[in-house]
């Protein structure tokens, strides 16, 4: 059973009901909704601070029959109420020369990047940047904002979820100092919560390239209207993790057609950039066919911008995972975005025909 709690908002109207017909209006339109969703869903990012790294531990190591560099890096953010620090680990195959293109994950607490998925990032000449979101702020189940970043930065509205993507775009900071890294072949990839973090990271940071969001769900890729069967909703992130969002969202929670929004609209903050959403179709409470939905609607967007072929998503059978074939799907959008390959797979297939539209509205023509 699917539950449509209104129709997904027009992201070509905006708030006082003019349309967008140029692609100035859609740079305007585009602030306007990044507002939006910082105010009310997420809170706004934390200011970027001056970066500077600290060469921890640099050492050689095998990875799947692969000889590769590992280096660690102590980030060191200054310009809020005291220093801040995290982590960064750095891995690359010994052999490549010049500027290579470079995957980030957070995902450092999780066990979902695996020694089969960092091979796999770097057999195909990508460096793999990896850091452990959870050192920016805590993610216990009764977490408080008065640890980690929250200290640096007091009486801020941010969530979790606004502050894991500012360590993402920190990492951005870091890697764009580097003489090994292409600076325009970026890409951010995470699984669940870590999913969430990355689109909005993506979105919320035009210096990448590619967002990459698994299985993200209610607050990432997911929709908060459409409700397909057993999905999370927005009481349930907002009964459990509260801490994620900003303390806004919970006005929402059974109100839903209220919002000024839905997560198409995060999506589309990311274009014309590229944006890929991987998914499993037996992962409900991940909302696949929801995710879809938004899926659907954003790339509206990308038509307006003639830049349709830069939105993808690819559905795999099984659970909530971030398994190995997840990884290829998203490398191979990858390398089909830098122009390194053209994979023989499809990043358009609606595993739901009969599904009916969320949404009535359209692209009012190319840019």
């Amino acid at each position: 059973m699917h539950i449509l709690k209104g129709e997904l908002p027009d992201l070509f109207e905006f708030t006082n009901g003019d349309r967008v017909q140029t692609g100035q209006d859609w740079h305007r339109r585009r602030k306007e909704l990044r507002e939006l969703l910082l105010d009310i869903e997420y809170g706004h990012l934390p200011p970027a601070g001056e970066v500077s790294s600290e060469l921890l531990h640099p050492h050689q190591c095998d990875i799947g029959g692969l000889r590769a560099d590992y280096s660690t890096h102590r980030l060191l953010v200054e310009g809020g109420e005291a220093p801040f620090w995290f982590t960064v680990g750095l891995l690359t195959a010994q052999g490549g020369e010049g500027r290579r293109p470079v995957v980030v994950s957070g995902d450092g607490c999780w066990r979902y990047v695996t020694e089969a998925a960092v091979a796999e990032v770097l057999s195909r000449g990508y460096l793999l940047a990896t850091f452990n979101r959870t050192e920016i702020v805590p993610d216990a189940y009764d977490s408080a904002r008065d640890s980690g970043l929250y200290r640096v930065y007091p009486g801020r509205d941010f969530g979790a979820l606004a502050a894991w993507a500012w360590g993402y775009h920190r990492v951005v900071d870091f890697l764009r100092t580097r003489q090994d890294v292409d600076p325009d072949r970026l890409a951010v990839v995470g699984h669940s919560r870590g999913g969430k973090t990355v689109l909005l990271a993506g979105a919320t940071d035009e210096r990448i390239s590619l967002t990459a969001p698994n299985n993200s769900g209610s607050g990432g890729a997911g929709c908060f209207r459409w409700q397909g069967e057993d999905c999370e909703k927005l009481e349930d992130g907002w009964r459990m993790v509260p801490y994620w969002y900003s303390s806004r969202a919970g006005q929402f929670v059974g109100r839903e057609e209220h919002l000024p929004f839905d997560q198409h609209a995060l999506k589309a903050l990311v274009a014309p950039r590229a944006l890929l959403s991987t998914e499993a179709l037996g992962d409900l409470w991940a909302n696949p066919s929801g995710t879809y939905q938004t899926y659907d609607a954003a790339r509206e967007v990308y038509r307006f911008l003639g830049a349709q072929s830069r939105i993808g998503i690819w559905f795999r059978e099984g659970d909530h995972d971030h398994g190995l074939a997840d990884w290829q799907a998203f490398l191979d959008f990858a390398d089909l975005q830098f122009g390194r390959a053209t994979p023989d797979r499809r990043f358009d297939e609606n595993p739901f025909p009969e599904m009916p539209r969320a949404f009535g509205w359209s692209a009012p023509g190319n840019a």
